[in-house]
């Protein structure tokens, strides 16, 4: 299958739990969904739902650690009412390796819309490469994981958590696919042809969306 695999780069992530409103903050340690189409979205210019481009990836960081920051509490009038502490999990040095059959995100990803981020608003990140591979089918045995798959999954166990695909772009935004995911935040070993296989990556690849498959 002929994809483009775009490897994006920051300095830190952090991706909020939904059931985490306040207090301290743990991160997830891969993107959810919606945060992927919403890096989409920004390199696009406009909302890219995922009917809209089938997509895969997966993430990696080379430590996580616990930062400390400012919250300030606004009134009805937008006047702060009052500030707070909370202390926050962030990813160090992360790296998403984004693939999609939509060849049209070689020129998004070229030239940014807006501001590309890796969770935050503060979590900048950059491209380093955009490729034309071919992903093999059918491939038996490989590495699979960094990312999410939908729960159940044959053969695969991890932490479930149930997450949106994507949000609406009125205010207030609202979540939209939720569904239970199985999250394997590290590389292990997989027999089945569920995942594409990056020969040059030599790992595998789960697609969502149009095109992946089932």
């Amino acid at each position: 299958m002929k994809c483009l695999r775009i490897k994006i780069r920051g300095w830190t992530s952090s991706f909020r739990y939904p059931v985490f409103i306040s207090g301290f903050q743990p991160t997830l340690p891969v993107p959810p969904l919606s945060t992927v189409y919403g890096l989409i979205s920004a390199a696009r210019g406009q909302v890219i739902k995922p009917e809209e481009a089938d997509v895969g990836y997966l993430f990696f960081s080379q430590a996580k650690a616990v930062d400390v920051e400012t919250v300030y509490e606004l009134e009805e009038k937008l006047k702060v009412s009052k500030t707070n502490i909370i202390k926050r999990e962030i990813l160090y040095n992360p790296v998403l390796y984004l693939y999609t059959t939509c060849m049209e995100m070689k020129d998004w990803f070229r030239s940014p819309a807006y501001q590309l981020l890796l969770g935050r608003s503060s979590d900048l990140c950059s491209v380093e490469e955009i490729k034309e591979i071919d992903l093999e089918e059918n491939l038996q045995d490989m590495k699979v994981g960094c990312t999410l798959v939908p729960f159940p999954f044959r053969g695969i166990n991890g932490v479930l958590q149930a997450l949106p695909t994507h949000f609406t772009m009125d205010l207030p935004r609202k979540a939209q696919g939720t569904r239970m995911f199985c999250i394997i935040d590290r590389l292990i070993k997989y027999k089945g042809n569920e995942f594409l296989y990056d020969g040059e990556m030599e790992w595998g690849v789960y697609i969502h969306g149009l095109g992946g498959p089932s």
